[in-house]
């Protein structure tokens, strides 16, 4: 999951690829702004067919937060 999660937010949000690690915080290492956590919300439910709770948003912290929260709901 990782690594489709890695080339995702490549791929939609233009973040360099070598700064995405699991520990990577969302906003203070790769940059992105409680706008842009909005729309990986919505293109996250898109892509991985998903529904994510706004509640959950503020558990997303780093991308390890992310990576393990969709590999707990993705089928």
């Amino acid at each position: 999951m990782f690594e489709n999660f890695k080339q995702f937010l490549v791929e939609e949000l233009r973040v360099n690829e070598n700064d995405i690690t699991m520990e990577a915080e969302l906003s203070a290492d790769l940059g992105i702004n409680s706008l842009e956590l909005a729309d990986l919300v919505y293109l996250c439910e898109e892509r991985f067919n998903v529904e994510i709770d706004d509640e959950e948003l503020h558990n997303f912290n780093t991308v390890g937060d992310v990576v393990r929260y969709l590999e707990s709901v993705v089928d």
